[in-house]
């Protein structure tokens, strides 16, 4: 008997590891050469001992192949750090050491009580990537369960599970049949399921479980390490968000400190709303308006444009409401008030976001801005009431102590010596109400202040003495600017100018009968001197409350009908009448002024004749008709 046909050709087929058929070989060989059945059964033992060692070292080598692969994927999983990298890498890596057809995992939600499909390797189904599984249902929902590996060759078929319509649909769309799951277990805590599955019926031997739960276990890990290590990301980035918002809370509440600091300052050594915008404005930066009540300009720095009226009002309006500063993109609006006095607004146009510590700077600035406008209003009061006690005497009569008077004047920076002129505002610049009155009077105060004058409150009329010649002029202005801050018209009489302090008393009578006759000849709303009225103007001022209604039937009964036929007819009657008186009566020079023909002036006077009476240029009648064309022409003055 050859070599080839004893035992150890057996362990040359090991050696080179032939196929399990090559091992029947030498049985063939020898039955063919005819040995005897010891021999065939020597043979043949052999032969079994050979399949076993191949089998065994087959099994050894694809064990070292899994614990190979394993230590590759417990390797390549230590370096991820996302855990969506982690996922796809454990249900990768299953799929391919155990050569399956799909791999996935789901993920235990304890909010909702079940388990869903997290990754899959291999899947075609959108169906069966969106599944749910309830704890306890299908193959998977009992390993989530229970916390123990499941097999399964038929899963369609297997009657150990709760089959749902869900499941099975997805499961069946997907294809498949062999299905092995395995717990992913962080001690106790059962957080998911590893599953490898194929789409024919092969049964997983144990040796494929055992690698699926060895890997199921380093993969728990993994994910709880790459959670663990998201979680802290996340804790480190807030802490820096914190950090960061400390940083600049602490860097605002230090500007806020300073701020502070800085307008305490100015308000003890008597700054203005003006140093207060400069101070927020270099603590914020930006831009910033300071506005009055009444939305006119009190500081302006850096480059910023008023907001409209309405805007304003609205945005104040809702900070006081509110308690604090507002946001009405891009501007900040802060209300500046004192009480319930709204004293106006300050608007900030910041270059960065304002934080709370922020805002509260801005918030403090309309603080101290009200303080100073509440104080500069003070002093302006009691400045006014000197200056108004003042006045109040230099009026009165009889005039006592002149130089004493004189003095109390340098103090105030008038000089009582120099030309003045009083005007005299009437009733109508102030409403009924204390709080109207007192802003006219402020006013007043204010406008004579600025010019070196004088202003005061006397029976029932506001009087200003103010420096200079042109008295009409003086009354004019008043009687405009005044109206504009009161909103309704203004009637103001002037006299003047006077010279030293006797005479102004006298000066003043004047100015209040020129105000009497502005009223008497209907030009409510007008300022003019007594000087521009005339004889007419002094003989008015003396016809007290009931001047206009007298005027008004005088004129009606003297030159009401010619005044009437010039309106329906549009002729010249009462210009002609005026020529007429103005030269003397004298029909040519008449007729030269008006530039008609000496006939032209005959007929306009017969027409006269017709309607006043045939005795109207009777000395006595006379006089009452160039009168009435007097005072006419003062109720419509020119300009």
């Amino acid at each position: 008997m050859s070599t080839m046909s004893s035992p150890v050709e057996f362990l040359e087929l090991l050696a080179r590891e032939a196929a399990a058929v090559e091992f029947e070989g030498p049985l063939v060989a020898a039955r063919a050469a005819g040995l005897p059945p010891d021999r065939l059964a020597e043979l043949e033992q052999a032969r079994s001992v050979a399949l076993r060692v191949r089998a065994l070292l087959e099994r050894r080598r694809r064990r070292e192949t899994e614990l190979s692969g394993l230590y590759d994927t417990v390797s390549d999983l230590a370096g991820l750090r996302d855990l969506d990298d982690v996922l796809r890498a454990i249900v990768h890596r299953a799929r391919n050491l155990l050569g399956a057809d799909v791999a996935y995992m789901t993920l235990n939600d304890d909010e909702r009580g079940d388990t869903y499909m997290r990754v899959t390797d291999g899947s075609v189904s959108a169906r069966f990537q969106r599944l749910r599984l309830p704890m306890g249902a299908g193959l998977g929902g009992l390993v989530a369960q229970s916390g123990a590996p499941y097999v399964t060759a038929n899963y369609g078929e297997d009657a150990r599970f709760h089959h749902t319509g869900e499941i099975d649909a997805g499961v069946g769309e997907e294809g498949l049949v062999a299905i092995l799951g395995v717990p992913l277990r962080l001690g106790s805590t059962s957080i998911g399921v590893l599953y490898a599955a194929n789409r024919s019926a092969r049964p997983f031997v144990r040796e494929e479980v055992a690698l699926l739960v060895s890997l199921a276990a380093h993969a728990a890990v993994a994910i709880d390490t790459a959670r663990l290590l998201t979680e802290t990301r996340s804790a480190l980035a807030e802490l820096s968000a914190a950090n960061t918002t400390i940083r600049a809370h602490s860097s605002s509440v230090e500007r806020a400190a300073a701020a502070h600091d800085r307008m305490t300052a100015l308000v003890l050594r008597g700054g203005g709303v003006e140093d207060v915008a400069a101070a927020v404005t270099e603590v914020l930066g930006g831009a910033l308006l300071a506005l009055d009540a009444e939305g006119r300009l009190l500081a302006r720095v850096g480059e910023i444009d008023e907001p409209d009226r309405a805007d304003i009002v609205e945005a104040v309006a809702a900070s006081r409401t509110e308690g604090r500063s507002v946001r009405r993109s891009p501007l900040w609006y802060a209300a500046v008030v004192a009480g319930a006095e709204n004293l106006g607004a300050l608007v900030l146009r910041p270059d960065d976001e304002l934080v709370d510590a922020d805002q509260r700077i801005l918030e403090r600035a309309a603080l101290v801005t009200a303080l100073l406008l509440l104080f500069r209003r003070t002093v302006a009061e009691a400045e006014g009431r000197v200056r108004g006690e003042l006045l109040d005497d230099l009026i009165a009569r009889p005039l006592r102590d002149t130089d004493a008077l004189r003095s109390r004047a340098r103090r105030l920076g008038v000089d009582l010596d120099a030309p003045h002129v009083l005007v005299a505002v009437g009733d109508d610049a102030i409403a009924a109400t204390g709080s109207a009155r007192q802003r006219v009077l402020s006013w007043a105060t204010t406008y004579a202040s600025a010019r070196g004058g004088l202003a005061a409150a006397r029976d029932g009329r506001v009087v200003l003495m103010l420096p200079g010649q042109d008295a009409g002029g003086s009354a004019r202005a008043v009687a405009r600017d005044l109206s504009r801050v009161t909103g309704r018209p203004v009637t103001a009489g002037a006299s003047g100018p006077s010279n030293g302090p006797g005479a102004l008393a006298a000066t003043f009578q004047e100015a209040d009968r020129c105000l009497t006759a502005l009223g008497a000849l209907g030009r409510a709303g007008q300022g003019a001197s007594t000087a521009e009225l005339g004889f007419v103007g002094l003989l008015l001022g003396t016809v007290g409350d009931r001047g206009e209604k007298d005027v008004t039937q005088f004129l009606s009964a003297t030159v009401g009908p010619v005044v009437d036929y010039d309106a329906r007819r549009g002729t010249a009657l009462v210009k002609t009448l005026e020529a007429y008186f103005g030269v003397g009566g004298s029909l040519a020079r008449a007729a030269e002024q008006l530039h008609v023909h000496v006939n032209t002036v005959t007929q306009r006077l017969e027409r006269v004749g017709q309607l006043l009476g045939a005795d109207w240029q009777r000395p006595d009648r006379a006089l009452e008709v160039q009168l009435a064309l007097r005072l006419h022409r003062l109720r419509a003055p020119a300009g």
